[in-house]
């Protein structure tokens, strides 16, 4: 089996392992949470139905009255300010959920401008990437030549260590700021970053979503977008080394297997169909394989394969002695055709 194969084989069955180990850790982290809370919130509705003399039908009115209020209790959505922070989420493909358009002519064009904006998004962002890891390529080969290293050269060990570093620093700098604009703890403030910046966008924590700050803070709102942007940036920086990896991996396992495969190509075929190695060793039959050759050099006979008449004339212009030999059992040469012999046996041979 080709390594390609292996290698792809072996990563499906990791990636699904990974997914029923997380899958487990999650039932038993979050599974009796879960359960507790449903038993509270029912316990509080018959509290509530009872105490104000509520019937079932006005209690799912009210209850779908605060699940519609939800989203509009930060104050206007699709004004401009809101409406560019929802662009911008749907251009990073992080999609929070927080708010989304209602008007069949809304939901068309979010659908239009998704399939334009987000390929335009992923080639800004690589390229954003791609100029931060050409900048952090200087700065580490100058930090190199000033401490005297022998290789002066970025490589992809330390570009990662740097955007590693990057993007924990910007992480780190944002929960700080959203914990204290949001009034989040500092932990649930790095949950939204890291969240964010991965473009899984739950939308359980959503910047921007209190005392109107769409409209009345717009400082705060570039900062969140700036946030947005550049912390991507630095992300798709990362990805762009993975991928360069995964590339120069490709190519380094193709050349490998011409390598491997060259000499073989240079073997010289008898006229028995035996094989001559570069070396002068014999191939026996079975490892010559040739009626698994590919069909321009093979004949069309079914109880035998023949080379073609290029190849046997090819291999009778190398024959040292101008006459073609054979092996017997017992590895000794034995002439099988001479000099004379040979122009008319390769037509015979080549008519086939």
């Amino acid at each position: 089996m080709k390594r390609q194969n292996v290698r792809t084989l072996s990563l499906v069955v990791t990636t699904f392992t990974y997914l029923l180990v997380g899958a487990a850790v999650f039932d038993s982290l979050e599974s009796s949470t879960e359960q507790n809370r449903i038993l509270i919130l029912d316990e509080l509705r018959e509290d509530l139905k009872a105490k104000y003399n509520i019937c079932n039908e006005d209690y799912k009115w009210i209850e779908q009255m605060v699940i519609q209020n939800t989203p509009h209790k930060a104050g206007p959505q699709w004004k401009f300010a809101g409406a560019f922070y929802f662009a911008t989420v749907v251009l990073a493909m992080i999609g929070y959920g927080h708010s989304t358009p209602s008007t069949v002519g809304g939901k068309a064009f979010c659908m239009l401008y998704a399939a334009i904006g987000i390929p335009l998004g992923i080639v800004m962002f690589q390229s954003i990437g791609e100029r931060l890891n050409k900048g952090a390529s200087i700065v580490i080969s100058n930090l190199k030549k000033l401490l005297k290293f022998k290789k002066t050269e970025a490589t992809e060990i330390n570009l990662m260590m740097a955007t590693t570093i990057l993007s924990s620093i910007i992480m780190t700098t944002g929960a700080a700021v959203f914990s204290r604009y949001e009034g989040w703890s500092y932990f649930d403030a790095f949950y939204y970053c890291f969240i964010t910046l991965t473009t899984i966008g739950f939308g359980d924590y959503v910047a921007l979503q209190n005392d109107h700050a769409l409209q009345n803070k717009p400082g705060y709102m570039a900062l969140s977008v700036v946030f947005i942007l550049f912390g991507l940036a630095v992300v798709a920086s990362s990805i762009n080394i993975l991928v360069l990896r995964f590339m120069t991996m490709q190519a380094e396992e193709m050349q490998r297997e011409d390598t491997e495969l060259g000499p073989v190509s240079q073997n010289v075929i008898t006229l028995d169909g035996e094989i001559i190695t570069p070396d002068g060793r014999l191939l026996q039959q079975s490892e010559a394989n040739l009626c698994h050759t590919s069909p321009d050099r093979v004949s069309v006979c079914s109880c035998t394969c023949y080379p073609r008449y290029n190849d046997l004339h090819s291999v009778y212009k190398r024959s040292r002695s101008s006459r073609i030999y054979k092996y017997d059992t017992s590895g000794t040469e034995e002439e099988l055709y001479s000099a004379d012999e040979v122009p008319a046996i390769l037509e015979k041979r080549a008519s086939v």
